[in-house]
């Protein structure tokens, strides 16, 4: 299918032709998609004199373009870059040949395209796009290496954008092929191993991407780039390898920052915490202001325990006009909330703003509310937010309202809280599935049912409700083939669903299929170490006479989850 284009107003129109008409007439440097990359300079346009005719011609050009009509658009455009020779023109030629799908057009385009400005990426990508058919691989080689051979002093940083340029030929062994023939007359420049190493990497050639970033190295040994480039390849083909490379290389350049955020991510894959955040202290110590570092080590500093050092660093970043302050002032929240300052974790919650991140802080609220014992405060704060919120929040709040209301065992309040909001909004479906949750909790299993099928019909891929439904049954003994039918509806939309399998291992367990059953349970228990899980998983162990396995089973659980009820209850059950 061809692409649509929009109609186009004259009025604004008009307004984008009389800023490309003063770009043209001035001789300003254009911006293509952004700034360039390191790997292509701007072009330095002269300038154009901009005659009627020309404007006449671009005008009419554009029209065609917004009528649909971008073959027409595209001749138009490409007349007047041969005529004129100046490189804008040429690259909306080249765009407008693109999109009317024209092989030809496009080809000679992009040709005069890169012509006019060799140090482009996006003239070399369009190039090749066009001219990759194995037909037109030779041309592409040749005005490649034309373009390269026009560099001058840029020559470094064209060939460090060449991979990129080539990037649209699907067969990375010809990608591979035309870098090295491209780079042969440079081989005298680290730049040219570089883009062969890439080439290498793309192709699958590991060995042959280290061989030839060990060739830039030899012209340029201190060069990062190359370094970090070279690790993460030592490090994918045997972990540690990249480590010790980058560790080595830092003692010798102690002030190399990209080295060392690489050693630092590395540590990080390699869960080693500690480590990967000494190396961000290091390059605070260097430049204590450096926003990414001091994000960085406050994060590692949360996840290693140390809250003090997490705290003083999300604080230096507040100060330092970090771009999501939010996401700071929640991980400062619930610093405070761990080290039981409540009214201070309230306040840094309060504090961030409508947007992603407003919901869960929020709620936040409620909760540290209600750890230090004020629960009536914790609704009232929910209650509010759920009265003058967004109304796509609305729910989230009612349903914290509720889960406040079950943890304190208050679960009859916690139903009226989410049956009097499903008398507004009837069809929402978390408090369908809630409310149908504490139906059940509080005997009302009708309700639940009834409930459980509403939502089934209001969203038939809602694994959750299959399975509730039909867990439901299985629990109670009843309908239960009705119960395994539903159970396995919800497994086929969630086929790894630990709570799922245990559900349907469960449903076997009560048809009498013991080996069945065990297959489903170890099955749940492998990807989730739920205690639920486990009293299942035990119950039928034990039922099968293997009743040491069933009882380790149990006390590892116990000991993980001491506090669990269905656990204990179990436990209690088949204790000799």
């Amino acid at each position: 299918m061809k692409p649509i284009f929009r109609p186009v107003r004259p009025a604004r129109l008009l307004a984008a032709l009389f800023v490309s008409a003063t770009l043209l007439a001035g001789g300003v440097h254009a911006q293509q998609d952004g700034a360039e990359d390191d790997a292509s300079k701007q072009a330095a346009y002269p300038p154009l004199e901009l005659t009627p005719q020309i404007l006449r011609q671009m005008l009419l050009a554009e029209i065609a373009a917004a009528r649909g009509q971008t073959g027409m658009a595209a001749r138009s455009y490409m007349d007047l870059a041969r005529r004129t020779r100046d490189g804008r023109i040429a690259r909306r030629a080249a765009e407008m040949a693109l999109f009317a799908r024209d092989a030809d057009l496009s080809s000679e385009a992009s040709r005069l395209w890169l012509e006019l400005e060799p140090g482009s990426v996006h003239a070399q990508q369009q190039a090749s796009g066009a001219l990759s058919s194995a037909a037109r691989i030779d041309e592409l080689r040749t005005h490649l290496a034309d373009a390269l051979a026009r560099q001058g002093d840029a020559i470094g940083a064209a060939l460090m954008g060449l991979n990129r340029g080539l990037a649209r030929i699907p067969d990375k062994g010809l990608i591979r092929r035309l870098v090295t023939d491209l780079t042969e007359p440079y081989v005298t420049l680290p730049e040219a191993w570089f883009a062969r190493a890439n080439a290498a990497f793309v192709a699958g050639d590991n060995g042959g991407a280290a061989e030839a970033l060990e060739g830039a190295l030899r012209l340029r040994p201190d060069w990062e780039q190359a370094v970090v480039l070279k690790a993460q390849f030592q490090e994918e083909a045997s972990p540690g390898s990249g480590v010790g490379a980058l560790r080595g290389y830092l003692e010798q350049h102690p002030e190399a920052r990209e080295p060392r955020i690489t050693l630092a991510r590395m540590l990080v894959a390699a869960k080693q915490f500690e480590p990967a955040k000494a190396q961000f202290e290091q390059i605070l110590q260097r430049a204590p202001d450096d926003k990414d570092a001091v994000h960085a080590a406050g994060l590692l500093s949360m996840q290693i325990g140390d809250r003090a050092s997490a705290e003083r660093h999300f604080r230096h970043l507040l100060d330092l006009g970090f771009a999501e302050p939010d996401s700071i002032r929640s991980y400062l929240g619930q610093i405070a909330e761990e080290g039981k300052r409540y009214d201070e974790a309230i306040g840094w919650y309060k504090a961030v703003a409508p947007g992603s991140r407003f919901v869960a802080a929020q709620v936040r609220v409620a909760q540290v509310l209600l750890a230090s014992g004020r629960m009536q405060d914790a609704r009232r704060h929910l209650q509010v937010l759920a009265h003058d919120g967004a109304a796509d929040e609305r729910p989230q709040f009612i349903l914290a309202e509720a889960q406040i209301l079950r943890e304190a065992g208050r679960n009859e309040e916690a139903f009226d809280v989410l049956d009097d909001a499903l008398r507004q909004t009837p069809d929402n479906i978390d408090l369908l599935y809630e409310s149908a949750l504490m139906a059940e909790r509080i005997g009302r299993l009708e309700v639940m049912e009834g409930r459980l099928r509403k939502l089934i019909v209001i969203k038939p891929d809602h694994a959750h409700a299959y399975n509730a439904l039909g867990y439901s049954l299985v629990d109670r003994n009843v309908r239960l083939d009705e119960a395994e039918s539903l159970i396995r509806k919800g497994l086929e939309l969630a086929p790894n669903d630990a709570f799922i399998l245990d559900s349907l291992g469960w449903a076997l367990y009560r048809r009498g299929n013991l080996d069945g059953a065990l297959v489903e349970l170890k099955r749940a228990f492998q990807l989730r170490a739920d205690p639920e899980i486990a009293a299942h998983l035990g119950e039928v162990l034990w039922m099968m006479g293997r009743r040491d396995e069933a009882a380790r089973t149990w006390k590892d659980a116990a000991k993980a989850h001491p506090e669990n009820t269905v656990l204990a209850d179990v436990i209690k059950k088949f204790k000799p």
